[in-house]
């Protein structure tokens, strides 16, 4: 037994509530359970019984032996003076409340379903990395799927709203800051995704404007401050960068980016001086980035203003100085979608968030659920088990879902860990 699950028993009333009584004999009813505390104090406050034909409102206390009460010292804290339940698995010990009467308490073990502990145990223990629960699965309706989707997903743009606030402090409350660093994250994917943003944060978009005529120059800054113009180049290409970028470092007297990028075990498509030059030339395309992003309406005209190739030198390359076949290097679906998920929808959700203009936030929502799914391990886990992954709000969820819950084995606050814990 676990304090976790024995507030989750108390908290669903899993266990038999018929002719219950305490362990001084009364006669116990069950009007309200209270309300769950995960701050200090008491684990449910407002809670509501009957003892003895008294109705009793305060808090009730839960503890998996009944000497915990004194190992904690709650009859010495003042937050546990209006205890009207002591709730425990094992009676070990006689308890008085803070006025020295005996505590009213209830021992649940004898009334909870030995196939509940089993099953939790099944969850908890089970030799499995991620989905514990997949051999019990749909396990909800498709409506319960559905609203378990829906809570995931809101998790999952809260949590992600909250980092863009936080950047959007990081900058003075500068949303097309923040916006550029992001966007330089989100082109930098996984691997060098921190890397992006340093580089971004170094180079402010007051500079942007000022270069964002000539393509040149924006790749300088920016492949400059990945240090990758150093070294003696052949092509006449990569030295013109060179020179310029060291011309702007010292007129812009730009730090020095922390990190360099990584190429290893990259597709060539993908590697950095691939999507610096990319990124390069959607600033380039672009004004006012930000603002007219949040203000648009259809997803289509998003990837239309992201829909760049590099320029015609990278056609013929992936790196300086090796020239090779011609493929144009342009930005792509899957990568445009990703930046719609990654970006664009966190920064319009919490712009609408941070300015309580619920359209910004149904927009961003809208998005979602008109992409087309992630298609990823997690995502093919969860679609094998027959569990619908139909948009990205869908696969967005899932992986709220695997990464929040699962992995961390968090059954008892999950929908489904709740659907079959229920007997």
């Amino acid at each position: 037994m676990t304090e976790q699950l024995l507030h989750f028993i108390w908290q669903f009333q899993y266990f038999n509530t018929n002719s219950l009584y305490t362990e001084q004999g009364e006669v116990l009813q069950i009007l309200s359970v209270g309300q769950y505390n995960t701050h200090q104090g008491p684990d449910f406050s407002e809670a509501k019984i009957i003892i003895d034909g008294i109705t009793l409102v305060g808090n009730i206390e839960l503890h998996i032996n009944a000497s915990d009460w004194h190992k904690h010292q709650h009859s010495k804290d003042k937050n546990y003076a209006n205890i009207i339940l002591h709730v425990i698995w094992n009676n070990d010990q006689p308890v008085n409340d803070t006025f020295g009467k005996p505590l009213p308490t209830l021992v649940l073990q004898p009334l909870v379903a030995k196939v509940l502990l089993q099953r939790y145990q099944e969850l908890m223990y089970q030799n499995t990395t991620t989905i514990v629960c997949k051999n019990y699965l749909p396990a909800l309706s498709s409506i319960g799927w559905m609203s378990w989707k829906e809570r995931l997903a809101m998790e999952r743009l809260e949590i992600k709203a909250t980092r863009v606030l936080h950047l959007y402090e990081q900058s003075n409350y500068h949303w097309d800051e923040v916006f550029w660093w992001m966007l330089a994250s989100n082109f930098g994917i996984k691997v060098n995704a921190e890397c992006f943003e340093g580089i971004a944060k170094t180079i402010s978009v007051n500079i942007l404007a000022k270069h964002k005529h000539q393509i040149h120059q924006l790749e300088a800054l920016l492949l400059g401050q990945a240090g990758l113009l150093n070294g003696n180049f052949t092509e006449d290409y990569p030295v013109m960068l060179q020179r310029e970028y060291k011309l702007y470092q010292r007129k812009y007297s730009i730090p020095k980016a922390v990190q360099t990028p990584v190429f290893l075990r990259m597709r060539p498509a993908a590697s950095p001086t691939i999507r610096l030059a990319q990124l390069a030339m959607l600033v380039h395309n672009s004004s006012h980035l930000f603002s007219k992003v949040k203000d648009l309406q259809n997803i289509n005209d998003i990837r239309i203003l992201l829909n760049v190739s590099a320029n015609d030198y990278w056609n013929y390359h992936y790196k300086f100085d090796e020239l090779t076949e011609f493929k144009s290097k342009n930005l792509g679906t899957q990568m445009i979608d990703n930046i719609i998920i990654n970006t664009i929808v966190p920064i319009v959700f919490a712009y609408g968030w941070h300015h309580k203009e619920e359209g910004y936030k149904d927009k961003a929502i809208q998005w979602l659920q008109l992409l087309p799914p992630e298609l990823n391990n997690i995502t093919k886990s969860w679609k094998q088990l027959n569990i619908n992954n139909h948009s990205a709000f869908d696969s967005q969820s899932l992986l709220h879902l695997t990464n929040q819950y699962c992995t961390t084995k968090k059954c008892l606050q999950c929908a489904v860990g709740n659907k079959l814990m229920k007997f």
